[in-house]
């Protein structure tokens, strides 16, 4: 057998393990949402940064350096900024805030308890929000992940790949919760940036070094007439401040904001936001350089990709041997599946504490909530499943919103709940509802009035 699939097939069977441990530990409902509010510095910082970082880190940014060059960066510095902040003004506020809002293990109830406890609105739109924000965003982190098992297996048909690669995140999930969720991110998170680091210095080396590597690019640049190493290329103030602004929405990210409200205490926070800084800094920094330096390869080889994502995952193939190659593969679907694990885990949470507990029995058992948690994880997995089963679908393109969606809808009401004391829960229930409508109407109503360059 191929030692490459031994090693993807070892992942695999670790972070199951990682679940059923994960099980024991799990003794009461707050374990499975919350990990009982004992997660130390480095969990918080590796979780916070895996669960962040979709496929998008390994595939869709060096995908987007190698077509383009170093102008596709500005995300990558937006985010950077908008993470540092992110953890340097909410993280400790929010800590604090939800444990002395009626220990509000979901934004959905925190925002209820913080707001005077007395508009439902405001709980069912918020649960609601996350609800149709993430499933669908879900179904996006199950095509991924059937994509790369149909890159690594060109046997398999779509739908085995589908269900193979979503199965093995629903049961981890489904058995271990949060703790389980949590204690694989720091592995998938250590995965990434070992694979996002080792990849760009032995392509350095196959070059020859930096000298070599400039000049090749300078040859890739007169043959594609581009300017892959000028970082302004092509760009206006308007298109840096529109990328820039990505990093806006991390203070409206519920998967992210769990990370903050899960930590074991305040003072563990700022030694997770130098650690959770550092290992993005290193990762959004290696995913720049595996797709310039993958350029650089390439143009030696005189090859030109097909599918441009797909630079890292031709890169590691032609540097390491298999077993390595099975290592750094994993990385990516380790990205897929932190990703995917933490929305499953929002959307059972909103359902079972925001909706079952909230209005139908509010009188329920610990042991009961936790099982109905686990229901959850299997029923949105279910929804998101058979959205997939058409990877053209085009539900799939309201994926896109759903960063922009959270971090309108959630990122202001978030900030002023935290430094305002007198914004009412009318003003954060019509701000929250008008930045989830504003986005997901803007590029349908833009094309509709013809105004698509504006959108």
């Amino acid at each position: 057998m191929n030692p490459m699939y031994i090693t993807f097939g070892l992942y695999l069977v670790a972070v199951l393990g990682i679940g059923l441990v994960a099980y024991f530990s799990t003794k009461n409902f707050d374990d499975y949402i919350l990990g009982g509010r004992s997660l130390g510095a480095f969990v918080t910082a590796m979780s916070a940064g895996a669960s962040d970082m979709s496929g998008w880190l390994l595939m869709g940014l060096p995908g987007a350096i190698y077509l383009s060059g170093f102008s596709e960066a500005w995300i990558a510095i937006g985010l950077t900024v908008g993470a540092y902040f992110n953890w340097l003004w909410v993280a400790g506020r929010l800590r604090v805030h939800t444990e002395y809002n009626n220990n509000a293990l979901t934004l959905p109830d925190y925002f209820y308890h913080r707001f005077g406890g007395k508009s439902v609105a405001i709980k069912l739109s918020s649960a609601f929000i996350i609800l149709f924000f993430f499933t669908i965003y879900c179904a996006s982190g199950v095509v991924a992940g059937a994509r790369l098992f149909q890159s690594l297996f060109p046997d398999m048909t779509y739908m085995q790949a589908m269900w193979l690669g979503a199965g093995a995140t629903i049961a981890y999930t489904f058995i271990g919760g949060f703790l389980a969720v949590s204690w694989t991110d720091t592995i998938q998170a250590t995965l990434m940036i070992f694979a996002l680091l080792l990849t760009p210095v032995f392509v350095m080396i196959s070059i020859g070094g930096i000298n070599d590597l400039q000049s090749i690019v300078q040859q890739a640049e007169i043959s594609a007439q581009k300017e892959f190493t000028d970082l302004f290329r092509g760009t206006t103030i308007m298109g840096l401040l529109s990328l820039a602004a990505w990093g806006l929405g991390y203070f409206g990210q519920p998967h992210i904001l769990a990370r903050f409200m899960a930590a074991d205490s305040v003072a563990s926070l700022d030694k997770a936001r130098r650690i959770g800084i550092s290992w993005m800094f290193l990762c959004l920094g290696g995913a720049v350089a595996v797709g310039y330096f993958g350029l650089a390869y390439f143009t030696t080889k005189n090859l030109e990709l097909s599918n441009a994502e797909a630079v890292f995952i031709e890169l590691s193939k032609a540097m390491f041997n298999p077993w390595i190659v099975g290592i750094v593969l994993s990385a990516i679907l380790a990205a897929v599946m932190s990703t995917l694990s933490a929305q499953l885990l929002m959307c059972s949470a909103a359902i079972t504490e925001d909706f079952y507990k909230g209005f139908f029995r509010k009188g329920a058992s610990s042991l009961e909530l936790v099982w109905v948690g686990r229901l959850m994880v299997l029923l949105i997995s279910v929804v998101a499943i058979a959205i997939a089963q058409d990877p053209n679908s085009k539900v799939m393109g309201l994926v896109s919103y759903a960063w922009a969606g959270f971090g309108a809808a959630f990122g202001p009401v978030v900030i002023l709940s935290l430094f305002n004391r007198n914004i009412s829960s009318k003003a954060a229930l019509w701000g929250m509802l008008s930045g989830a409508i504003t986005v997901v109407a803007w590029s349908p109503l833009m094309k509709y009035l013809g105004w698509e360059d504006l959108s």
